[in-house]
């Protein structure tokens, strides 16, 4: 049985929004699209992502890996060629009520029961299963207490504004934590299960 995996990236303040680039997603006249960059985290994500079997994503983040990962040249060095082999090998699982087909290779649409379809792939996978982005999907994911882990990768910068992954109206979720540490930059990691599990 797999298990599903949530990684994000936050603000102090909780926000999720567009951490990887200034275009990512200005909904909302968000303007701190690529507030990520320059701190020191490419070592602990690289480990993260050797666990990875399948990619769960939603529809926007779909489209940016895709456009990105699935288009990059796998010969490239260093971290970005270890991790577009890797996203091109593994399946990419998507829940999209938009998209009527998906183009990047080993990419499937969930179909319209989502939690459905995820309870079937968790059980029928190994491994872990990533999430990554996609918070409209990760509230879903929740909502159906389909979500085994979550790792947050805390910045020391808050925006202010912008999407929060556990924004107004999500559902209560009680977590154990499992582990956390520090990098130098002050980026603080911290990884939470389900209560009853730990």
């Amino acid at each position: 049985m797999g298990s599903i995996v949530v990684q994000t990236f936050l603000t102090l303040d909780g926000v999720a929004q567009a951490p990887g680039a200034t275009d990512e997603d200005g909904d909302g006249g968000f303007e701190h699209g690529g507030w990520q960059w320059g701190y020191d985290d490419e070592d602990t994500v690289r480990a993260w992502e050797t666990r990875t079997s399948a990619l769960l994503l939603g529809r926007r983040t779909y489209e940016i890996f895709a456009n990105s990962w699935g288009v990059w040249d796998e010969s490239a060095e260093g971290f970005q060629g270890e991790l577009t082999r890797l996203y091109n090998r593994i399946p990419k699982y998507v829940a999209s009520n938009t998209l009527g087909e998906v183009g990047w290779r080993n990419s499937y649409l969930l179909g319209p029961d989502v939690p459905a379809a995820v309870r079937r792939l968790r059980e029928e996978a190994e491994g872990e299963i990533r999430v990554w982005g996609s918070t409209r999907l990760i509230r879903t994911l929740a909502e159906h207490d389909l979500v085994d882990e979550y790792r947050l990768m805390v910045y020391p910068l808050v925006l202010g504004t912008g999407k929060r992954l556990f924004g107004d109206g999500f559902p209560l979720s009680r977590l154990a934590l499992v582990e956390t540490r520090g990098l130098a930059s002050g980026i603080v990691i911290s990884t939470y299960r389900r209560a009853e599990a730990s």
